[in-house]
This record gives C-alpha cells, structure tokens and sequence, in this order.
C-alpha cells in the first residue's frame, strides 16, 4: 500500500492542483460528531453518532453530555492498573481540559448494552467558541476488512495489507501533523462533514483551529499513518445517482416510454413480464395510487383502512367479496374514503406459475408442505427465545434460516420500540426509523457485499418491499428482483451501492407482529442457484414470524425493565470525580453481586463555598434494588443538606430526622467530612461508620478516632465532630466494610492492613485506589465496595485574598479598589473591569440586606474565584428582565458575564459566588 509521507505521490497522468485533492493514500471512514457546548450539554449529534451509540438525535439533543455514554476508561488516561468503569464525554474533556486534543481507544457501551470499540478524536474547541468536538468512529469494521482508502476523489480497490493474524488489530486513533491543510495536503472541502453546523466563517475559523491541533488519522502500524476523511454516505448516493436517469429511467420515464396499455383480458394466460414490467394496472390508474415500486409492483393492500397493527386478515378478505376487486390484474380496486388517494389494485393470491415471474412483487398468505413448515416450526420453538436478550433473539432467528430457508437474513426493528419506554401510538409510515439488530448471510465470496451493517438506521418507504411489509403488517415477496426494482429499491435506501446486493435474488419480507403492535421485519434473499419463494414459504414465514415476534417482544419488555433499574443505578453513582482547587480526588465502586451494577453503597464529593469539598461514603444495610433506591434517597438528602454548608454533626442529625419522616426501615452507616484548602483543616463526623485512615506525608497512616455515633435511622443519638489538622502532601481514605471486613475474622485486621506502608503519598489518588483494591479486596467477597481517596494540596496563602466590609454603602468603592490592586498583583489586568464591575453589584445586594458582616474573598486558583458573603440568610434569586426596575440587575450582569455562579446557605448567612476562566499567557 502506499503510505503517508511528504513526497506525495500522484496517479499517473493526473493533473492535480495542490490543495484540491490529497496529495497521498487517506482512509474514508464514517465519523460520528457529537459536539458538547461550554455549559457541557449536547448541542449537536449526527446521524453517523445515531447509528454508532444508538441514541437518536432528538433524544441526545440538548440533554447534559454527562451519563449519556458509559465507557471503560481509555488505555493510558491515567495509568491505572484496574480498568474502571467511566464516562466517555466526561473522560474526553478531562483528557482535553489543558487544551490540547486527544486520541485514541475507549470502549463505550451503547444504548443496548453492548460494549462497542470506539476510536476517539476529542478536540477542545477554541473561544469564542468553547466545549467540546468529538469524533468517533467503530473500531471493529476497521480492524477486520482494514480501512477504504481514497486517492484523490478515486475510491481504490484494495486496502492496507492486514496482519499475520488476518486483521488490523493494531489500527488506533491518531492525529496528523499539524498544518496539512494550510500546506496543501489534504482538500479543505472534504473535511467540512468533521465540523458542526454554523456560517461559512464560523467552520473557517473551526477549521483552521482543527488544523493546528491536528486531523484525525488512523495508525496502521509504528511506521504507517493515514489521515481520515470523512465517508459522506447520502454525498456518495446523490452523486451515484446523478447519472441514472440515462442508465436505470425513473418510473415517471418508464411510464412514458411504455404509453397506455390496454387491460388484459381476464380469461388469457398469464403473460411473460416484458423489460421488467408485469401484467398491471395502466399508468393513467397509478398517478394517484400509493407510491409502491414503480411499474413493477402489484400489491394487495385492505380496501380500506387497515385497523391499527396490521393489514386485513385473509380471512376478512376472503369474507367480503364484494369489497374486492375483479380478478383481472389490470382492474382497479375501490378506493379509500378520506385519504384523497387511489390505492393499487386488489389482486387475489395469483398462482404459483403467477408468482413465479420475475419483478412480480405482492403478499401471498396462503398454506405450504405441512411436514417441512412442522419441522421448521419446531427448530424454531427450540432455538428461538433461549434468553431474554433482545439482539441475541434476533440472531437465534437468523441463524435458523441461513442456509436452510435462505442465504441472506436480516432483522429490522422500530426504532423507537428500543429507545422509548412506551410504545408508538402511530402506525410505521414512511419516516419511521428501523434499526438493523441482527445479520446473518452465507459466506459467498462478493455476494453480499456493502450490505448494511448491524446498528445501522433506515428508513422504509412503502413504495420498497420492506416498507410495503412493515406498513401493510403483511408479508411481501418479490420472486425475482430485476434490475430496475433493485435501483428503485436501493435509492429509496440512502445507497445506489446495494443495488448489487438485491439483483436477481429473490426476495421475502415478512413483518414481525406482536400483541397488536408491529415491531419491525424479517428480510430473506436467496442467490440465484436456489429456487426462488414461493407463497407456500410465505405463509410458513409468517407462521414463524408470529412465534419469533412474541419472543422479540418478551426480550423488549425484559430490557425495558433492566434498563429502569440500570438507569436508576446509574444515577446514584457518580462516574467522574470533580475538580476542585487544592484536593485531587479518586473513588471507585465494586457492586459486591457482579450482575448489577450498583447496591446499598454510595460515595461523593461535594463543592462547598470558599473551595472547601464535602467528602461522603455511606453504606446502606442489605442487599439487592430496594437498598439500592434507600441509598439514592440517602445521597439525594445528603446533597441537599450539604448545599446548607452545615457544619457535620449537624448535617447528620437533619438526616437522621429525614429518614424517620420518611418512613424509611433502612439503617445506614455515613461518615461525612469536610476539608478546608486555605485553612488546611478537616472536620469529620460519623454515624456508625467505618474509620478513615489519614496516610501522612512520610507515608505512614493512621487511623482516625472518631466519635462514632449511630447509623442513620436509629434515631436519639447525638453525633459528634472532631477537627483535625491536615499538612499538604497527606491522603484521607474512606471506604465501607466490604473493603476491610474479613469473613469470619476481626474487622480490625483490616483497618490496620489499610494504615500500613499500602499507600505512598508520591502516588496520585487513582494510583492509591488501584493499590489499595489489588491488596484487600478479593472476587470472594460478596459485599459492596465503595473506595474514597482524597489528597489534601491545599491553597497557597499567596492565592487568597479575604477583606472584611462594613454594612456601609461607601464600601462599594473601596470593594472595588481592593479588586483592582488585588488583580494586578496577581498579573490578571485583563478581568479587572468585568470583575469590578460584578463585585460592585454583589457588594450593593450584600451591604443592602447585611445587619452586622460583608465578607469578600478573591480566590486564583485555575480559574478566579469570587465570593461575597453577608449573614442574612435569604437568598437572592433572578428575576425576569421585563420585571426588573432600575435596581436588581446585579444577578442578570453576573449571569451575561460569569462563566458559573451560585448561590449557597451558610451556617449563618449566605454566600454568592462567580468563576471567571483565566486569561491564556
């Protein structure tokens, strides 16, 4: 293959201009770009990120990027020993916080709970823009069949010499050199797909920011990279299908080339078809007819609305005769009342020397050989519906008709059957979305080539026989497909390229149909050395599919349960560990049953006013999901107390008295701390926790005595807090007791493995942690694990600056002095206005409501820190623009400006707060 380098090489006898085409080989992949904005919500999801994570756009759109993709934390994102469940958006703008981008492999588990090999490009976007540029694209295809490769607008017919292993399996994500598009290596419009909506200067400026950073690429090996470009799969199909109309006319063309056709008559033999079109109705009687394939479809659709779920049973039809149209093919049947169209005529199930002409497409429902559908039926009880994995069922389906039915089978489901809860009320039309979840097809050399992958999304027209199926709910057979049904087929499709796939097979669509509601298809293909289906495989299929669509449907409702109880899991447990000024912070979780994801333990870490953190683990007695949902309303209180900045024995006594007036039966143990970076303290209370081991400096630990009170629940029993001072450089440990509680042993032994030489405080807390979980813990253990690591770094005395104010207006101006002389201490000249002016007005609202204290602190840390805080406990809240006078605008300056603010209650009075991002050097 041709490999990268700057001696570009150029196809002979070209005549390229440099900078219009790459110069050298790069690989068309298909990307997926999410885009997460500077308040970290998702503000764009493309249609290649629908396919890839599952999501649909309209559900992913606007929603906060944190919790949306699960992932296993990337190869080297901080050394860990033990992969750690993550969040993939969450770990790319950690990964990318110091503006510098990111590539490189993080397994995320997509929507249906299959963990997927995802290559990432993560790029921190530049102001004024801000946020997050992601691209991903799916590993597995890549590291298989080896990337598409492109030289210049020519798509090359080979790809990279895979491995002695038969694959690419040491294929990554990489970036390019910087400056290939300002040096003409590679065209600047094929990358216009990798940006996010917006004007032309916009993506210029994104684009040029890209560039510097550098494009994706693919590493083949230590010595071979490809930079990417995108696969534009709708780009690619408009530009094949550009030239059809002289090579494959178009229905209207057909139409008018054939002219009027007189109706058959009905007591002649059926005629042969003839270029491709059957005996059928004249075109002047399909110019309102429902869009079906053209000239080359007779259907059977109810003569008048079809009840919700499905078409008209055939013993309906059989029963209205006078509803029905004239056997003769070219007769038209009556039409609708309310839908303005005339639908294709009503033919009855034709005969098997009918069905057997090439391009005749129609649904057949009548019975087949006994024995042989008996058998199959049978192999189908038995291999279809073993678990109650939905994607698992579809393959158990498939698998039993390849080879023995057909060559080729496939199962498409209705989207929104997977991602919502409740089922459409809407029948499928036109525009509903199915999702590809199982493929199974004979291992022919080219004959299935470019056929759709799994998780692929498509939509379904009527006029194509799958969409004729899914909306008619009946099943659709096209004996024979020719040549122009194929073009029809795979334009209606998004993709000329599957036109291959679909010619001269023959074709059944059977609609998979369970409990009143259409769940999706089947779609079989046979190759041409088989004999084409018949009406007896349809109406066996059928039967089948009645079975195989009840055991999608169990699999649907099962998942539709586990997907509560894991959503609710997984909102009990945070995934990333903020970031906050003077403290670095680590945890990990090991549900103690390895089949669920969490139990009755919790941790977290809480930002307070003035850079403190509140560290908490809890650990709720018992097992199983109704401790899991005691231990997410534990933490949802605990949250909500600590957002008071009460002081710790206090916070437990509130929560001790919420768990009564809840009713809740559960006991739980806490212990709950608070550390102080400025005053380099730590307060601690417990109730009836598990010690915490503070490992010093010099590396020895301790093991803090603590007042321990009682668990949560109990009630009547004081809790005490005990102050402790911290040095820098020290770790605080937290954990529960199935970390240090030994089966039939002293939980003591335990805590004092835990306060040996186990931690070096030179290790970051994610070092700690791994540590820490190799040495005590074991896979025979059955309680929960909940691990806290904390390093204490404290915050220089040299980056906080404290004034008290007097409850005098006059102090506005001298609040403003202060800033500006504090700023240009500290070199950052370029926030003085804004912070002026943003201190101005909290001071005003502060020395307004205050009746003895105003307090201003300036905190640079990696970001600037500002706080006012007053002993009147009211809170200020924002008021709507068009209700504001000349005074309260103070809180809409500090929205506009600041990049975060807040309020919070203290134990006495109230603090409001604002972050502004330092200027870059």
């Amino acid at each position: 293959m041709v490999a990268e380098s700057n001696s570009t090489p150029r196809p002979a006898g070209a005549d390229t201009v440099p900078g219009d085409h790459p110069t050298g080989v790069a690989a068309l992949v298909r990307l997926a770009l999410v885009l997460v904005d500077r308040t970290g919500r998702i503000a764009q999801w493309s249609r290649a990120a629908e396919e890839l994570f599952g999501h649909r756009a309209d559900v992913a759109h606007d929603r906060a990027a944190s919790g949306l993709l699960p992932a296993v934390e990337p190869l080297g994102a901080s050394g860990s020993v033990v992969r750690r469940r993550c969040d993939a958006l969450d770990t790319l703008a950690a990964l990318t916080s110091e503006g510098r981008p990111w590539a490189g492999q993080m397994p995320v588990t997509d929507r249906e709970e299959h963990l997927r090999d995802v290559l990432w490009w993560a790029y921190p976007l530049p102001e004024p823009f801000g946020g997050l540029l992601a691209l991903a694209a799916d590993a597995r295809p890549l590291r298989t069949a080896g990337p598409r490769l492109v030289l210049g607008e020519r798509l090359l017919p080979f790809a990279a010499t895979p491995s002695a292993r038969g694959g690419f399996h040491r294929l990554g994500a990489t970036l390019t050199a910087p400056g290939r598009l300002s040096a003409g290596l590679l065209p600047a419009d094929r990358l216009v797909p990798l940006l996010p909506a917006g004007s032309a200067d916009r993506r210029a400026l994104l684009l040029d920011a890209l560039d510097r950073a550098g494009l994706p690429a693919l590493r083949l090996d230590a010595s071979t990279v490809l930079p990417v470009l995108p696969a534009d799969a709708q780009a690619a199909a408009a530009h094949a299908a550009a030239g059809l109309g002289r090579r494959y006319p178009t229905a209207q063309q057909r139409a008018a080339r054939l002219g009027p056709t007189p109706p058959p008559d009905p007591a002649a033999p059926a005629a042969r078809t003839v270029r491709g079109r059957p005996p059928g109705p004249l075109p002047a009687q399909r110019e309102a007819a429902e869009p079906v394939t053209a000239e080359s479809v007779t259907a059977a659709p109810p003569t008048a609305p079809p009840p919700a779920g499905g078409g008209v049973p055939i013993d309906q039809a059989a029963a209205e005769p006078s509803t029905r149209a004239p056997s003769s093919p070219g007769a038209s049947g009556p039409e609708p009342a309310g839908n303005g169209h005339r639908p294709p005529p009503v033919v009855p199930a034709p005969a098997a020397a009918e069905a057997a002409q090439p391009g005749r497409l129609g649904p057949f429902l009548t019975n087949g050989q006994a024995g042989e559908q008996l058998a199959l039926l049978n192999e189908v009880g038995g291999k279809v519906g073993t678990t109650l994995d939905l994607g698992f069922t579809a393959h158990e389906l498939c698998q039993v008709l390849v080879p023995r039915v057909a060559d080729f089978a496939c199962v498409d489901l209705v989207d929104g059957l997977i991602s919502d809860s409740e089922l459409p009320v809407a029948r499928p039309d036109d525009d509903t979305m199915l999702r590809r979840v199982a493929l199974v097809y004979n291992e022919t050399g080219g004959a299935w080539d470019h056929v759709l992958a799994e998780g692929s999304l498509v939509s379904m027209p009527r006029r194509t026989p799958p969409g004729m199926a899914l909306q008619l709910n009946q099943p659709v057979l096209v004996p024979v497909v020719s040549e122009d049904v194929a073009v029809d087929y795979a334009i209606a499709l998004g993709g000329v390229r599957l036109a291959p796939v679909v010619t001269g097979r023959s074709m059944l669509v059977v609609p998979l149909s369970a409990r009143g509601t259409v769940l999706g298809i089947l779609k079989l293909l046979r190759l041409p050395d088989r004999a084409p289906f018949d009406e007896s495989d349809a109406a066996t299929l059928k039967e089948l599919a009645v079975r195989a669509a009840l055991s999608l449907d169990n699999a649907r409702l099962h998942r539709a349960e586990a997907r509560v109880a894991t959503t609710l899991q997984r909102s009990m447990i945070p995934t990333r560990p903020p970031q906050i000024p003077g403290v670095q912070i680590a945890h990990r979780y090991l549900p103690g049953d390895p089949k669920a994801e969490v139990g009755g333990d919790w941790f977290d870490a809480i930002q307070l006013p003035g850079s403190r953190v509140a560290l908490v683990v809890g650990d709720v007695m018992g097992h199983g999901l109704h401790s899991a949902a005691a231990m997410g309303r534990f933490r949802t209180a605990m949250q909500t107390l600590a957002a008071l900045d009460l002081p710790p024995g206090q916070l437990l006594r509130h929560l001790d008295n919420l768990a009564h007036k809840l009713g809740d039966d559960h006991l739980a143990t806490c212990l709950y701390a608070v550390y102080d970076p400025i005053n380099r303290t730590c307060e601690l209370a417990s109730a009836g926790h598990v010690p915490p081991v503070l490992v010093h400096p010099d590396g020895s630990g301790e093991l803090l005595e603590i007042p321990a009170g009682a668990p949560i629940g109990v009630g009547g029993v004081p809790f005490v807090a005990k102050t402790i001072d911290v040095s820098d450089g020290s770790m605080l440990v937290l954990c529960t007791d199935g970390l240090v509680e030994v089966r039939g042993g002293d939980i003591g032994a335990g805590l004092a493995a835990l306060c040996g030489n186990l931690i070096d405080p030179r290790q970051s807390p994610e070092q700690a942690c791994d540590v820490v979980l190799k040495r005590l813990h074991s896979d025979d253990r059955k309680d929960d694990v909940a691990l806290l690591v904390a390093r204490f770094d404290g915050v220089a005395p040299s980056e906080v600056a404290t004034w008290d104010l007097t409850v005098d207006h006059r102090e506005v101006r001298r609040a403003r002095s202060l800033v500006r002389e504090q700023l240009a201490g500290w070199h950052l000249e370029a926030l003085s206005d804004t912070t002026e002016l943003l201190v101005s007005e909290l001071v005003t609202n502060a020395v307004r409501v205050a009746r003895d204290r105003v307090q201003l602190q300036l905190i640079r840390v990696d970001k600037l820190l500002v706080e006012v805080s007053d002993d009147n406990h009211n809170l200020p809240s924002l008021e709507p623009a068009e209700q504001l006078g000349e005074t309260g605008r103070g809180l809409t300056l500090v929205t506009k400006l600041a990049e975060r603010w807040g309020t919070a209650r203290k134990a006495v009075g109230k603090v409001v707060w604002f972050e502004l991002p330092l200027p870059h050097a």
